[in-house]
């Protein structure tokens, strides 16, 4: 309790600075809308995929959903990312065997699930850019993460739904815009539902079998996301008896982080699992979730990019 009042007290204290940084986030907003500050289209269709809070929401999954769905429908899909967690600055192609350490988490599993393209960087028009140089058959651009990034002009905004936790924006919540903003995007997702029922053991990804043959019995559950909470509580739905390890999103996990002093399996994310696989465990397990959207959701996003084909700038 004394925790939480503590909490409260300081986002309170930081208010008067949250409204300086909302001040801030409208003039910049302006600026891109007015064309005062310099923003570039791509010359093909750029879905942009973000959220207003700071964290996770089920980004990662959704982007690869709209990746495949896309390649399913005709299209040659690319990603553009970031690579939050990562080193590099200058745009980079992130493949399975790039290094988590220097191109991101995220962008490693996106490669690894999703079968396009993906490159990553700090300034997403360079990167979208140096993408279409080497990969010129890719007719629509997908940006992770790049609602608030202005300078890459998009044809169409989708938010995720989080928790917006005290509603305030940095420093004093986790908003990094206004809530009103959810009103000119052109699609909001919400409680994406993310499925997954078999695991694989890290070590070799050909030995695999249903989750529910972890049933009743204890687990070391790991998790290193936005929402620790979310894998956990999936886990105990399958009836696995869950010893939660959650860390900070992008932790940098190593080996040692997995000892927990007896010979109980150790379940994690994908996230998690692509910066460990240089050193697999036997007893280590990932389950691969994927999400599951509504066929409204589907036809809505081929008919808002028909006839976007070849977009000019």
């Amino acid at each position: 309790m004394k925790h939480w009042l503590r909490r409260g007290a300081l986002a309170w204290l930081l208010w008067p600075v949250s409204l300086v940084f909302g001040l801030l986030v409208l003039i910049r907003r302006a600026l891109y809308f007015f064309r005062v500050l310099p923003s570039e289209h791509p010359g093909i269709p750029v879905i942009v995929v973000g959220n207003l809070s700071v964290g996770g929401t089920g980004k990662t999954p959704l982007v690869i959903w709209i990746a495949e769905f896309l390649a399913k429908n005709g299209w040659t899909p690319g990603i553009v990312s970031r690579g939050y967690g990562g080193t590099v600055a200058q745009p980079r192609a992130a493949t399975l065997s790039s290094d988590p350490a220097e191109v991101g988490d995220e962008p490693v599993l996106i490669a690894r699930r999703a079968g396009c393209p993906v490159w990553v960087g700090h300034d997403r028009v360079e990167v979208a850019a140096a993408l279409r140089r080497v990969e010129p058959k890719v007719d629509v651009l997908i940006s992770d993460d790049g609602l608030q990034h202005y300078r890459l002009r998009r044809d169409i905004e989708i938010a995720m739904l989080g928790g917006f936790g005290n509603g305030f924006l940095l420093p004093a919540g986790p908003l990094r815009e206004p809530r009103w903003r959810l009103k000119t995007v052109d699609r909001t997702v919400e409680n994406l539902q993310l499925d997954g029922d078999m695991v694989h053991r890290m070590s070799d990804a050909r030995e695999r079998q249903p989750l529910k043959a972890f049933a009743g019995k204890k687990v070391h559950a790991v998790a290193g996301i936005g929402d620790p909470g979310r894998f956990f509580a999936q886990l105990a739905k399958a009836g696995i008896q869950v010893v939660p390890h959650p860390f900070p999103d992008h932790h940098a996990f190593t080996p040692q982080d997995l000892e927990f002093g007896d010979d109980a399996a150790v379940l994690m994310t994908e996230k998690d699992a692509v910066k460990l696989r240089s050193a697999p465990r036997a007893n280590w397990w990932v389950l691969p979730v994927t999400a599951q959207l509504d066929p409204a959701f589907g036809a809505w996003l081929l008919g808002r990019l028909d006839g976007r084909r070849s977009k000019a700038a």
